[in-house]
């Protein structure tokens, strides 16, 4: 047993045995509950593979010749998905997440989740990433993928590095023997769990914060804008904008849409949400904005967690009372490489 086991786990008098605070728990198999790691013959790994020890300037050595990254991925009705770790496996016998060295040309959250789907069978298209964490060592990096669940997923043991899969509520995270590094990491990550950002967008001011003729043409310059931020989101958002202590985030998006711009050929999908305001596009913005920080109350997260886009003076005056953060046209243009 890893000697960190009992001083990191904390069971009060009279709360339930660890046991209980495994939800869909299934254990390991084979070599991932046996003392001494797989035995067999060696595969010759691809040119592209990443698995292998990177040392650093004084002499320390991290897994992944390419860095490394794992899924923290949540489901609001279970908790977070954590992996036993096999007891042969470096800090043994403690609680994770799922993860490890990323391929050359694989970008963190392609390896983040290759990786689980690799070691508790969470398939790729379940998961829908909500924000990203970098470790950087300077030499070396670990990139933490936060997601949520799309749908029910059943994870379990895919290969011999797991002793074990389960879901676990995160207020008893911390009651688990966590790997040191994660159980660093786990109050900020926590922190990015409660709830997905949201972004409200005066799509009248950011079109026109750009003198390329949009006048000519609203509904198909505000389709051109709608389309630019679905290719934003593929790569995340700089987490910067809502101050949160991450590398990127996967915000909801949400556009408000107004006069000649209503008839736009664009609607929900995924994260983006179009409004059409029948009336006064200002006062439609107000209104989503008030929602959204109910919305967001209710899950436990605070206003700061609603950006919302736009020059305009008085508007900003009055998101801004409600307690949204702000960001001006142009500047969010040039924080997310709008133009690039």
């Amino acid at each position: 047993m890893h000697e960190s086991h009992d001083d990191t786990k904390r069971v009060l008098p009279g709360e339930p045995p660890l046991e209980a605070e495994l939800i869909d728990h299934v254990p390991g198999y084979g070599a991932g509950i046996q003392a001494e790691p797989p035995r067999g013959p060696s595969t010759p790994l691809p040119p592209d593979s990443g698995e292998g020890w990177t040392e650093g300037p004084n002499g320390e050595r991290v897994w992944g010749r390419h860095g490394a990254a794992g899924l923290l991925l949540i489901d609001r009705s279970r908790g977070v998905l954590l992996q036993h770790r096999a007891v042969w496996s470096h800090h043994g016998d403690t609680w994770g997440i799922p993860g490890g060295a990323i391929h050359a040309d694989e970008s963190p959250v392609a390896g983040a989740l290759r990786e689980a789907e690799e070691e508790s069978c969470v398939p790729a298209d379940a998961v829908s990433p909500l924000a990203s964490h970098v470790l950087d060592l300077g030499f070396w990096r670990y990139t933490t993928v936060l997601g949520e669940t799309t749908r029910t997923v059943e994870a379990r043991p895919g290969d011999e590095e797991s002793a074990g899969i389960a879901w676990v509520r995160p207020d008893h995270v911390e009651r688990l023997a966590l790997h040191p590094a994660f159980g660093r990491a786990w109050p900020n990550l926590r922190s990015l769990l409660v709830a997905r950002p949201r972004i409200v967008i005066d799509t009248a001011n950011l079109v026109g914060s750009v003198p390329d003729g949009w006048w000519r043409d609203r509904a198909g310059a505000s389709e051109q804008l709608i389309d630019r931020i679905h290719e934003l989101l593929a790569e995340g958002l700089p987490a910067e904008l809502f101050g949160l202590d991450a590398a990127r985030v996967w915000p909801e998006v949400h556009l408000v849409l107004e006069g000649a711009a209503c008839r736009a050929d664009r609607g929900r999908d995924g994260l983006v949400h179009v409004h059409r305001s029948p009336s006064a596009g200002d006062d439609h913005i107000v209104r989503v904005t008030e929602h959204l920080i109910a919305e967001l109350r209710d899950a436990g997260a605070g206003a700061g967690h609603v950006l919302v886009v736009t020059s305009d003076k008085e508007l900003r005056v009055r998101v801004g009372e409600l307690g949204a953060k702000l960001a001006a046209s142009k500047g969010f243009r040039e924080a997310v490489g709008f133009d690039a």
